[in-house]
């Protein structure tokens, strides 16, 4: 404790020194979060503007949406300042934000897929009774454990790390992370972080193992029925492959954060620490809009791409078929 240090600003030392590369590395970025924000901006304002589009699937896609601008906005515009600046400092409570910011956009993707998958393993092994168990309140209950559960767990994790005494101001990061603020703390015993850690853990690992488990029982069930088996298996992969992307960039930078980062290359560090703000807002909109008939119905239709079609009367609800 007698060598704790006090100061207002963190160092984010990741940033490289690329001369002139700066500045198209700041045009990229730019175009990349214009691309975030307009891809995902489209898809909520066509589920708002169409009512066949108000059912709890494209109700939780607009999540989706919601979280990765949410995200977004939290990590890249103080990203395209620092490309351009040749000091990279932050303040501690724009810091303590930014990781507040986004961990909850991290935990609200996870939570979010969850009821997603959950919806889904209702339309297709339970569809007689998707309707009466998937109804505007399980939907409003459902909705407050996506957002809620996970502010209000966060909210005290980060009120312990703020309370950290720190002996140093230097973060091995091109954004500010909770682990590496933990990792200058002057405490080498911290017994709550132990728990904050586990409870992480065991919390991310039940929602994962739900996921993984609505998912087997849907295939299990599709396999079943030869009737709706290609359809029900081929609208699966949106979310397969939202949720393997999800687990694939957070599980990279977990594990890069417990690494000695002084023994890596600095470009793959800053590359794996960024996948898991920028892929998924990236892929989402791209692999549910193109995906989901619906979806890519009403947007060819805004891009005037391809004309309205009739729509084609099926023998089992769409709820059940459109993963």
């Amino acid at each position: 404790m007698e060598n704790s240090t006090v100061s207002f600003y963190f160092n984010l030392t990741m940033f490289m020194n690329i001369g002139h590369y700066h500045y198209p590395a700041f045009v990229f970025c730019l175009l990349l979060y214009s691309f975030i924000v307009s891809a995902n901006l489209t898809m909520i304002i066509i589920i708002l503007r169409e009512k066949t589009l108000h059912e709890p699937l494209y109700i939780f896609i607009a999540f989706l949406s919601v979280n990765a601008l949410y995200g977004s906005t939290g990590f890249f515009p103080r990203f395209l300042m620092d490309l351009l600046s040749d000091t990279h400092f932050i303040s501690r409570p724009a810091c303590f934000i930014q990781i507040y910011v986004i961990y909850t956009y991290v935990f609200y993707e996870l939570t979010i897929l969850s009821i997603m998958a959950y919806d889904r393993y209702v339309a297709v092994c339970h569809p007689l009774h998707y309707h009466r168990k998937m109804n505007s309140k399980t939907v409003y209950i459902l909705t407050f454990f996506a957002w809620v559960c996970p502010t209000c767990y966060l909210t005290v994790c980060i009120i312990m790390v703020v309370r950290l005494p720190l002996c140093g101001n230097n973060i091995q990061k091109v954004y500010c992370a909770s682990w590496n603020i933990v990792k200058l703390s002057c405490v080498t015993n911290a017994l709550y972080l132990i728990v904050i850690s586990l409870a992480t853990t065991i919390l991310a690992s039940f929602f994962c193992g739900l996921i993984l488990y609505t998912h087997l029982r849907i295939v299990i069930a599709c396999w079943k029925s030869s009737e709706v088996r290609g359809k029900v298996l081929q609208s699966c992969i949106p979310h397969v492959i939202s949720f393997l992307i999800y687990l694939f960039t957070s599980l990279s930078d977990a594990a890069l954060s417990r690494q000695n980062l002084k023994k890596i290359n600095p470009f793959v560090v800053i590359i794996v620490s960024l996948e898991f703000v920028i892929i998924p807002p990236v892929v989402n909109p791209l692999v549910y809009g193109l995906k989901l008939p619906e979806l890519r119905k009403h947007i060819f239709k805004i891009l005037c791409l391809k004309p309205q079609t009739k729509k084609i009367s099926c023998t089992l609800p769409e709820s059940t078929l459109i993963m």
